[in-house]
């Protein structure tokens, strides 16, 4: 489906669409202005009739264990102390630089929003974000949409329809490349929410002085260091691990312990898989594609090795193998992509070495979930900043959404707004 101008029509229609689409865009830069209150009211009224329960049939084409986190993130994202508080402190900059001369945020313009499909509420966000900026903002759903963002938008709209000329959503499969080049030659930026491979192909055909927000792929990952309380702070971060399914930028992909012992390491693991199953009771996986593509994608790998006679006694020993989940224990240290589904991956790293590895990954590094005792959390907090992680949370709370929050080390609004200078 496609949203025009605050109408729903087939996919069909797409190319009739796009011819229209420079016309409308040009008509409201040049006679229209996005009022913020508006946005924010329209998002809160949404906030208040999903919280009371009104839209449940929204979230039905949602994975349904995971669906109650998705309404309080939806919530929570759209309510007015929130957004009231986010644009408070991404804009808390913009003054008068001496009398003659005023200093103005203004919107970029028109925002094309590239979405990745890895949680149904992103897409939603960064449309948000760009209204609250004040721009045109046009969205290419990611393949895998449920159907989540568009009725959701169509609601937004319905609410507001003050909204209907700033927001424009395509299904427009990646394999149109033509259909893309012409939505991203009319933006003034492009929000991209996905991997390298994406990045790679946008700033391929992106026009010169096209601003490129880009929101990659990062990674995120545990460091042990001792415990304030060993029970509580394990049962958080194995509840996140399946909550999660790994599949967020802020999700625990590899657990590092504050050692350089393997042994140590494996210690761990045997010791922790008990919690990834109990939490796997809390938090069932039914996606079905997802978990068979990974663990046929995991055995292959062991049968390669097993056959190339390169699997080491070692690396037997090193697979903790549960009903549900499971842990492996790796001597090479640096930072990857688990198997995701509660399949962690557990390393040694003693802090002395942490700088020297985690800055191997500098451009992916995103959240670290830090357990450790009292006493050593400024210095390890302080240390894995600067080895270029973007946030530092208690190990349960590596995806929880925090007011006033940057994203990725930037405030969104700031990157999809123009700061002009304008003589008295």
């Amino acid at each position: 489906m496609i949203l025009f101008n605050g109408t729903l029509f087939e996919t069909k229609e797409q190319n009739r669409l796009l011819d229209e689409l420079p016309s409308k865009l040009s008509d409201t830069l040049l006679h229209q202005t996005l009022d913020r209150e508006k946005v924010i009211r329209a998002f809160d009224n949404i906030s208040q009739r999903l919280a009371a329960g009104e839209f449940e049939s929204l979230l039905q084409s949602v994975d349904p264990d995971s669906a109650s986190l998705y309404m309080d993130q939806i919530v929570r994202m759209m309510s007015r102390d929130y957004l009231q508080k986010k644009t408070e402190i991404e804009f808390h900059g913009v003054r008068n630089d001496s009398e003659k001369i005023q200093t103005q945020e203004v919107p970029l313009g028109v925002v094309f929003h590239i979405a990745a499909g890895n949680m149904d509420v992103l897409p939603i966000a960064s449309i948000g974000e760009g209204l609250l900026a004040g721009n045109i903002n046009i969205l290419k759903l990611p393949s895998v949409d449920h159907g989540l963002t568009i009725q959701a938008l169509k609601m937004l709209v319905d609410t507001e329809p003050a909204l209907k000329d700033f927001i424009y959503v395509f299904d427009t499969p990646s394999s149109d490349i033509a259909a893309i080049k012409k939505l991203a030659d009319l933006s003034d930026g492009i929000a991209i929410w996905g991997g390298d491979e994406v990045v790679h192909a946008v700033r391929a055909f992106a026009k010169p002085g096209t601003r490129l927000i880009e929101w990659g792929h990062k990674l995120g990952f545990a460091y042990i260091s001792g415990y304030e309380n060993e029970e509580e702070e394990l049962t958080e971060l194995a509840d996140h691990i399946l909550m999660t399914r790994q599949l967020l930028c802020s999700s625990c992909q590899v657990i590092y312990i504050d050692t350089d012992q393997y042994d140590e390491a494996l210690a761990f693991a045997g010791r922790f898989l008990p919690y990834l199953e109990r939490a796997f009771e809390k938090h069932p996986i039914r996606e079905i594609g997802g978990v068979a593509e990974l663990t046929l994608r995991r055995y292959e790998e062991r049968i390669e090795k097993h056959l190339q006679g390169e699997e080491t006694s070692d690396e037997k020993r090193s697979r903790f193998q549960g009903q549900h989940t499971s842990v492996t224990v790796k001597k090479e240290p640096d930072l990857e992509l688990s198997y995701m589904y509660g399949n962690v991956i557990v390393k040694p790293l003693p802090a002395k070495n942490m700088t020297d590895v985690l800055r191997k990954s500098k451009g992916y590094l995103q959240t670290a979930g830090l357990i450790c005792s009292p006493e050593k959390r400024d210095a390890l907090t302080r240390q894995l900043t600067r080895c270029g992680v973007q946030r530092v949370t208690r190990a349960g709370h590596m995806s929880s959404l925090f007011e006033g929050e940057a994203h990725d080390g930037e405030f969104a609004l700031a990157r999809y707004s123009r700061f002009i200078n304008i003589e008295n």
